[in-house]
């Protein structure tokens, strides 16, 4: 019973993530991005491509967006199976209504027109396309984080990737969304919202590692010195951080040692430095960045 519990908390507070994702994603894209017609890649550029050139009233941006994330959504399902959909689904319904709403937002006649950028202006169009890129960067970070997808061109990335076994879905997403900004400079002939575009996704990417990586950077030494008792030691006292002492063995030696190994932040770089460097300054050291570390004495 307790299990369970935590385990629907555990998705209660995913789905919370998901949605606040979606909503700062439909936001940013409602106010910074579609007003200013910049193609950041992806679904929503594609949705501007094509509203440029078929330009009917009711087939708003908005409206397109929607169908076109439905689309892919049912790609998705029948391509790539329900397990990985139902990481989607939750986007995917929040996302078109929410994008809709928020672009009500961007009106003289809501809040005196507060959300309204001058679309004239050459200070508006870099403002959002700043603003567009940290925002639609956290969104899609806290929609990684409670363990959903935002769908649209990792979709078809990952689409493409099982068909062509040789080009990684990173690669393919990248591709497709090049594809997007390359076809906005074709369609809509304006290469400076195409480069503000390209600045964007540079701004969402950057934020995404920041979020969604971590904003604390963790390394591993590997230590391998005669004095590795003394080392030890200091690292214990002085950085309060436990070590791993393996045996190792010299593959052109063949002589027993001991290695240390030691995770650490950022910010302990120089003091790990100048502890091997006092204790022994012919130790060899070798430090690698770690993706992720959970465990005592680092959050999960």
């Amino acid at each position: 019973m307790n299990f369970n519990t935590k385990n629907l908390k555990l998705k209660l507070k995913n789905t919370v993530y998901i949605i606040i994702g979606t909503l700062i994603l439909a936001f940013s894209s409602a106010v910074f991005i579609l007003p200013h017609n910049i193609v950041v890649g992806g679904v929503t550029g594609l949705g501007i491509i094509i509203s440029g050139i078929i330009q009917f009233e009711f087939f708003t941006v908005s409206v397109i967006i929607s169908i076109l994330t439905w689309i892919v959504f049912f790609m998705g399902l029948f391509v790539l199976g329900r397990s990985f959909a139902m990481k989607t689904l939750i986007s995917t319904v929040v996302y078109p209504p929410a994008l809709s709403l928020f672009g009500k937002l961007v009106s003289p006649r809501v809040l005196g027109g507060f959300f309204m950028l001058n679309t004239g202006s050459e200070l508006s169009l870099i403002v959002s396309a700043v603003f567009g890129g940290v925002l639609i960067g956290l969104g899609c970070a806290i929609t990684f984080l409670g363990g959903g997808s935002t769908g649209g061109t990792d979709i078809l990335g990952l689409i493409t990737s099982k068909f062509l076994k040789r080009v990684k879905s990173s690669t393919a997403i990248g591709i497709i969304d090049a594809a997007v900004v390359a076809l906005g400079v074709f369609f809509l002939k304006n290469l400076v919202l195409t480069l503000l575009g390209i600045i964007t996704v540079f701004i969402s990417v950057s934020v995404i590692d920041r979020v969604f990586l971590g904003a604390k950077r963790a390394f591993v030494a590997e230590i391998i010195s005669d004095k590795y008792n003394e080392i030890n030691k200091s690292v214990i006292e002085n950085m309060k951080r436990t070590t791993t002492i393996i045996d190792v063995v010299g593959g052109y030696s063949g002589r027993e040692q001991k290695m240390l190994a030691v995770t650490f932040g950022v910010r302990e770089y120089t003091e790990l430095l100048n502890i091997i460097n006092k204790e022994d300054k012919l130790a060899f050291l070798t430090i690698h960045k770690a993706h992720e570390i959970n465990g005592e004495g680092w959050t999960r």
